[in-house]
């Protein structure tokens, strides 16, 4: 019998939070992650070792029952040389493997979309960007999130400068998209055909990055947004939980910026809702238990970015906590901040204007993080 019911491979934040909820049901669970303090291994047992190893995949593999994974960089044949190196089972992985090779590699992901039926921008080999036409959008076809991996060419003179960083055939191009605003719809997938969406939430970026995520206004585009993002799901054969990304144009229409086969930013906002959680659908659905989705109230979250001159956060939750009772704090547990990045988040429910709250509360936090 596995010493653990669910294994998770990552250690981040969003591993953390899986952990937590599967915790919380009294599910057994551990993560592998080559920190041995990383925020997951800080409220849970972890595994040291790379999720990149097939070596240290398949021990990972050996003490779990299912697999699951907090993002989708772990190649797909390292997985497949793992779980036959172990004797586990494919189908045990979820989102399964097939569904991973197709969102990890941009390009795949794009013509999936495409073959399916479902609205998003055409895609093409970066070498083939003229048929495009300027602008376009160049991206890394294999790990590049929140801006990282992208870059645009407003003529064939900025293309062809660029050429240095897409001639190697790891990225693709595709078209330049106009569009209102972002949208983001979290989506369960179950093994029996089942689709549940949880409310459609628009979202704020700041330089490539997740800024705010709350509910989207309109019905008749929230509906719209939750049928687009199960076709994208259904269109890369998705089981499981999946974070997809939305452009809503100036039309009304919806189309697919990208998809996560994993719990998402624009989901933090589920942890304080009085609703399912994201983190709970994962795992459950990961277990191939997952019933339905109970809709909370409506959340605002307000991200927590990394800033060069960070002080002392016990002062900076002192204050915070004071001033707004009504914001949630989660801290992911990392070490050091790093300019922009993802240190924690607020969630603000049941009051007036959760979105102008939240803002304030994080005005707060910053104000006394930062040193004098």
């Amino acid at each position: 019998m596995a010493k653990f019911r669910l294994g998770i491979l990552g250690g981040g934040q969003l591993a953390r939070m899986s952990v937590m909820a599967a915790q919380r049901m009294g599910i057994s669970v551990a993560s592998l992650d080559e920190d041995a303090d990383s925020p997951a291994a800080q409220v849970g047992p972890n595994e040291v070792g790379s999720i990149h190893s097939v070596d240290d995949i398949a021990r990972f593999m050996k003490d779990c029952q299912f697999i699951s994974f907090e993002n989708e960089f772990i190649r797909a044949g390292t997985l497949r040389e793992a779980c036959s190196s172990a004797s586990f089972d494919p189908e045990q992985i979820v989102p399964g493997i097939q569904t991973l090779e197709v969102i990890q590699d941009k390009l795949l992901q794009r013509r999936a979309y495409l073959s399916a039926g479902v609205p998003t921008p055409k895609a093409v080999t970066a070498d083939q960007g003229p048929e495009l036409g300027f602008p376009c959008v160049l991206k890394a076809r294999y790990g590049g999130y929140d801006g990282k991996g992208t870059r645009y060419a407003k003529s064939e003179a900025e293309y062809l400068e660029l050429a240095t960083t897409w001639g190697d055939g790891s990225w693709l191009a595709e078209e330049f998209v106009s569009f209102k605003r972002e949208l983001a719809v979290m989506v369960v997938s179950t093994p029996q055909g089942g689709y549940h969406t949880f409310p459609t939430m628009v979202t704020e970026q700041s330089n490539h990055v997740c800024d705010l995520v709350y509910p989207c206004e309109s019905a008749e585009t929230s509906a719209e947004a939750s049928r687009v993002a199960i076709a994208a799901v259904k269109g890369v054969h998705g089981v499981g939980l999946f974070g997809v990304e939305l452009f809503e144009h100036n039309d009304g229409s919806i189309s697919v910026n990208e998809i996560a086969p994993r719990p998402h930013n624009t989901g933090h906002y589920t942890l304080d809702w009085g609703g399912t959680s994201q983190f709970e659908a994962h795992v459950l659905s990961v277990l191939g238990v997952f019933g339905k989705i109970a809709v909370g109230s409506e959340t605002c979250m307000a991200n927590l970015l990394g800033i060069a001159n960070a002080g002392c956060y016990d002062n900076a939750l002192d204050s915070f906590t004071v001033a707004h009772p009504h914001a949630r704090m989660h801290w992911y547990g990392k070490r050091k901040s790093k300019l922009g990045r993802k240190m924690g988040h607020i969630n603000v429910c049941q009051i007036g204007d959760p979105r102008q709250y939240a803002v304030e509360a994080r005005e707060t936090f910053y104000k006394h993080w930062s040193k004098p």
